[in-house]
């Protein structure tokens, strides 16, 4: 659907255009729909609404892929070899997959399937493949749990022990194919897509970041999307402080002014960005992101700055191609309503939500607060966009994307597919990278980590080593050692310069 989409994007005529339209206003349509709820309507006419809205637009994604099929005869052939050969030298792509072993000669259909497992294949630019069973996924799973709730606490002193000991899990087993290896090409599957491998931790004790560059992929195959050149077609766009609500109740809570009793009431209450239904969700205003706009502006003077009102879901759907899109906002993820133990970040449980939207689509169980976001009316929040809305954007020829956000890499997981929300969407939509978020670290934090990434990437770093320079460069600030502070941040996709240089 990636490689449709781009070559509809890059030879684009009047059917073409009529197609896309088409699709994002029904996405558009079905997202709305969605979060709304059945409000009047009966479930079963409700429901009836959002199967025809998911039929069309798999009907229309189907005639992109047939409109297309002259164009994907002429592209590559995904093969083994065409993988291998884009493999830096200095690089391994490391394939995690989560498995149910199959036992053919069981007596009973029960006994064919066993517990779900872990493994990974290492593969270097020559060679053949090495594949490594790491355990029961239950026993790898627990520690990816742990390790993600030490890593939102700066205070626990005991992070090292369980990084080590999912170190020793996930990274142990192969650490002697990688002798000589600088760059890790990771395709995470399960739970291993929630947490940043740069904060585990290698035999000596060292965190990964120490010996390794690490980009993400979604699979090996990325690689070869990777070879298409696509050149930017308008400056960066920086889009920071959205206004959430009215404009007399925040506009005195900005960075220069939050006198008001009221504003500063706003900016105290703490951002509620995880629960069942929309309704249950509170975007507290992020006043610092203005400061963060400006210093990245710096770097990048042609950039243009979308901020407060300007900030909106409509100023990004009329975007083309940015060279870099900096999004510092607020993202959010809607947990099962069924889910056992679902509630927000506060640890708090949410009451009944007022629809039973529930759903099913993990595209419309993510995305970020823009302008707006607040006002939810009638059921309405237009300024709410959900990840499937944001596979829709024209983001053919954009570099980078930076969600400068909370938990925007986390999503739905599912086996064998990788993860869905944001960080899919994004390269839907055509992104060459990806910057994102797996934890909230405050303003000042989130600040200082940007300057000094975007400074690097003006020095001409790669995407992903002018990251992990910035955290590396973090990690030796006083009281900054914990990877609470550096490691939320982790960068998927093309890892060249923003020139294109390896």
């Amino acid at each position: 659907m990636t490689d449709s989409l781009a070559a509809l994007r890059k030879h684009s005529d009047a059917e073409d255009q009529v197609l896309l339209d088409e699709l994002k206003d029904t996405s558009t349509e079905l997202a709305r729909l969605s979060l709304r709820g059945p409000r009047k309507q009966t479930m079963e006419e409700y429901g009836k609404g959002l199967r025809d809205l998911q039929d069309r637009k798999e009907k229309l994604e189907d005639t992109i892929g047939h409109h297309n099929e002259e164009f994907r005869a002429r592209s590559q052939e995904i093969s083994f070899d065409a993988v291998q050969r884009l493999i830096p030298s200095d690089a391994a792509l490391l394939e995690f997959a989560e498995y149910s072993p199959f036992n053919s000669k069981a007596q009973t259909d029960a006994e064919q399937n066993g517990n779900l497992r872990y493994s990974v294949y290492v593969l270097h630019r020559t060679g053949s493949p090495k594949g490594i069973d790491l355990g029961e996924a239950k026993d790898i799973d627990s520690l990816i749990e742990k390790l993600r709730s030490q890593l939102r606490d700066p205070g626990r002193a005991d992070l090292r022990e369980v990084a080590r000991a999912l170190g020793d899990k996930v990274f142990r087993p192969m650490e002697a194919l990688l002798a000589g290896d600088k760059h890790l090409l990771i395709s995470p599957d399960g739970q291993l897509n929630l947490i940043p491998f740069e904060a585990l931790s290698d035999a000596r004790g060292r965190y990964l970041i120490e010996g390794f560059s690490i980009t993400y992929v979604t699979t090996g195959r990325d690689l070869l999307r990777m070879e298409v050149p696509r050149p930017s077609r308008s400056a960066p766009v920086l889009v920071a402080d959205p206004l959430f609500d009215q404009p007399s109740e925040t506009a005195t809570a900005s960075a220069a002014n939050i006198s008001s009793k009221a504003a500063a009431e706003r900016s105290i209450r703490r951002s509620v960005t995880t629960g069942t239904d929309l309704s249950t969700l509170y975007f507290a205003p992020l006043a610092g992101t203005r400061a963060e706009a400006h210093s990245i502006h710096a770097f990048f003077p042609k950039a243009r700055e979308l901020t407060g009102a300007a900030a909106s879901e409509t100023a990004l759907d009329q975007l083309a191609g940015p060279e870099i899109l900096h999004i510092a906002t607020h993202g959010f993820f809607l947990d099962d309503a069924g889910q056992e133990g679902a509630g927000n970040r506060n640890g708090t449980t949410p009451g009944p939500p007022e629809s039973s939207s529930d759903p099913e689509n993990p595209l419309l169980r993510s995305g970020l607060a823009l302008a707006g976001a607040n006002l939810i009316k009638d059921g309405k929040a237009n300024g709410i966009l959900t990840a499937l809305e944001v596979s829709n954007l024209d983001l053919w020829g954009t570099k980078l994307v930076v969600l400068s956000a909370c938990d925007t890499g986390v999503g739905e997981v599912k086996n064998g597919e990788g993860i869905y929300g944001l960080r899919r969407s994004f390269f839907l939509a055509g992104t060459e990278s990806l910057v994102m978020s797996l934890w909230p670290v405050s303003d000042y934090v989130t600040r200082e980590l940007m300057v000094s990434y975007y400074g690097g990437l003006r020095r001409g770093l790669g995407r992903g080593e002018a990251l992990r320079q910035a955290q590396l460069a973090m990690m030796k600030r006083k009281g900054r050692q914990h990877p609470f502070y550096w490691a939320s941040f982790i960068e998927a996709g093309e890892w060249a310069d923003l020139a294109g240089r390896r």
